[in-house]
């Protein structure tokens, strides 16, 4: 007959809990160490929808880290691309004279189109859906296209200036 009143009575449960209420707390004074503001920044979620982006005026690059999205102009095109290598997720980074980008992991290497060059990357850049509204280009950062899976939408995505 088991005693409930035993001193060995629902160990495992409280020591559960406390595990549990030790690593909450870890966490809570983790993220407390940035600072308010980047803790709260750190736990916000990158807002859901479109984010609109001036029509570049000129070939080149930019990079919008909040929304994790490249915008690339070359020649007469403008694509919008996920900012993550599709290989393993590594932040790309433009290469100089807009010759295309790189994974600083990795060294996979794409056209300014995203067209996959060289690396152990095994398809191309993603890209996000884009569209132009005036003088203003339009990107949804949520819907993006695989070459590899859809590749007439992939094909279809970029604007013309």
């Amino acid at each position: 007959m088991t005693d409930s009143h035993s001193p060995c009575s629902g160990c495992s449960a409280r020591r559960d809990f406390l595990r549990s209420a030790l690593t909450a707390a870890a966490s809570v004074a983790a993220v407390s160490a940035f600072g308010p503001a980047e803790a709260i920044a750190a736990l916000a979620p990158r807002a859901a929808g479109s984010v609109r982006y001036a029509l570049p005026a000129a070939d080149g690059v930019s990079i919008d880290k909040t929304n994790e999205v490249i915008l690339c102009r070359a020649g007469n095109e403008i694509y919008a691309f996920a900012l993550s290598c599709p290989h393993e997720n590594t932040a790309l980074k433009a290469m100089s004279k807009n010759a295309g980008f790189q994974c600083s992991r990795h060294k996979s290497k794409y056209k300014p189109d995203g067209t996959f060059v060289s690396g152990r990357a095994t398809r191309n850049m993603d890209r996000l859906q884009i569209t132009r509204d005036g003088a203003q280009v339009v990107v949804d950062p949520d819907v993006f296209f695989e070459s590899d899976a859809e590749p007439a939408k992939w094909a279809a995505a970029f604007v013309t200036v």
